[in-house]
């Protein structure tokens, strides 16, 4: 083998992301035929996501019992499965020990989706954005920043008086 073979370079252009980004389509293909015409034979769906991905809902008790990845099986007893028109997001109602619930899966949060029946499978790379913390936002700068004790109730500012004045016509 040639040493040219093992250096590839780097691309400038973001094929991965692009190829994630196609295989994700597939998946909301699969959501929305299944949505819409059920899912046929044998066929059922395993799909692992990220509860703390932004825009994940689901009921407390899950994301305490599952604060990482949680995976769902659509086969038998799922129900209101549906994507909504720009494909980013899918809705399905669950009962989980018996209580019904809706969850709501941003298609970014998916790690994995399978159908075993055909042993079909594919894997996503998801990182969760760290959520912003207003402590670790840099203060503001400046002489013309009031401060205030953080204990004591905040002071309630009228605009008015930063409002320009309409003339009289």
């Amino acid at each position: 083998m040639a040493d040219d073979d093992l250096n590839v370079p780097d691309s400038l252009l973001p094929y991965d992301e692009w190829t994630q980004d196609a295989l994700r389509h597939v998946v909301v293909s699969a959501l929305r035929h299944a949505a819409a015409e059920g899912l046929p034979g044998g066929h059922h769906f395993y799909i692992t996501f990220k509860t703390a991905y932004p825009g994940v809902k689901i009921p407390d008790r899950l994301r305490v019992q599952y604060p990482d990845e949680m995976t769902i099986v659509l086969q038998h007893q799922f129900h209101s499965l549906s994507v909504d028109a720009a494909g980013t997001e899918m809705n399905v109602g669950l009962a989980f020990g018996g209580v019904p619930s809706i969850l709501t899966i941003p298609v970014a949060a998916i790690t994995s989706f399978a159908d075993p029946e055909v042993r079909f499978g594919l894997h996503f790379e998801v990182e969760v954005p760290e959520p912003i913390k207003v402590a670790d936002m840099p203060a503001p700068e400046g002489d013309d920043v009031p401060s205030r004790p953080s204990d004591g109730p905040a002071d309630v500012v009228s605009l008015d008086a930063f409002r320009k004045k309409q003339k009289d016509s």
